[in-house]
């Protein structure tokens, strides 16, 4: 499929979805989150993609909403239209965090509002040292979306969130991986290729043990221990069973690298 503000790019197991409205920062207007699910879907049902990568063109990740187009639905009071972009944020991240494949967010410059949440739906973050982060919503008379007050919590805290989704001030890039909303901060020139080096690691790892793992940790949070330890024993047997298994473990005795060729799925 082509999309009018998303580009695709596949490389050996990689797939690359690009937010493509550099002069507005990428932000948010029209259909554009829409062909962001969409993209993600296309991405998700491709078995030769084993990673997904999230990116902005120029010098954003995404600037979040679109305040001009916003102001056309405000003057209209187009609640039904409104009702239509949450949804579209919805089906994004509930696409990530459902989807068996890592999900990497390359943060490349100011992630705010649906931005910002965006970036912190994706399962890892690596970002340039420019990059900045903002829960703007409120300077526009707006609520936290794109599971926000879900994401944001988790990661800093209830006061820390509270703190952020009130002030709506920017962190840089050095203060968001002391909080735990970066996982690296590489310099601006290498995000590109740290990124790209980061989804290739994970690429050439057994896909269903990387799937399961992804389910374990997200579920883990809402279990007891011994449910979790029943979901373990169900993930390893199955991995076990695997020809990933297999494959690694022979590798692992003949001293060589594994070639873990199989797209298998948690589901």
């Amino acid at each position: 499929m082509s999309y009018e503000n998303i580009l695709i790019d596949r490389d050996a197991g990689v797939g690359t979805l690009t937010l493509n409205r550099p002069e507005k920062l990428n932000a948010f207007a029209g259909t554009m989150r829409q062909e962001l699910a969409d993209a993600l879907d296309e991405l998700e049902h491709d078995t030769e993609v084993r990673v997904m990568v999230i990116t902005g063109a120029g010098r954003g990740f995404c600037a979040g909403a679109d305040v001009s187009y916003m102001a056309e639905l405000a003057e209209r009071r187009d609640v039904k239209a409104m009702a239509a972009l949450v949804e579209a944020g919805r089906r994004v991240v509930t696409t990530i965090r459902r989807s068996d494949k890592p999900v990497i967010g390359s943060i490349n410059g100011v992630a705010a509002g649906g931005g910002a949440n965006l970036a912190l739906a994706c399962d890892i973050r690596i970002a340039g040292d420019q990059a900045r982060l903002a829960q703007s919503f409120n300077r526009i008379g707006l609520h936290p979306d794109w599971g926000g007050t879900y994401f944001l919590p988790r990661l800093v805290g209830p006061a820390k969130a509270l703190e952020l989704f009130w002030t709506a001030e920017v962190i840089g890039a050095e203060e968001c991986l002391r909080l735990g909303l970066f996982n690296r901060v590489v310099k601006q020139d290498q995000l590109a290729a740290e990124t790209l080096t980061l989804a290739r690691t994970f690429a050439g790892k057994p896909s269903l043990s990387l799937a399961l793992t992804k389910r374990a940790v997200y579920q883990a949070p809402d279990q007891s221990l011994d449910a979790m330890l029943d979901y373990e024993l169900e993930a390893q047997l199955r991995c076990f069973e695997s020809g990933d298994a297999t494959e690694g473990i022979t590798a692992f005795i003949q001293k060589r690298a594994p070639s873990f060729g199989s797209n298998a799925r948690a589901t």
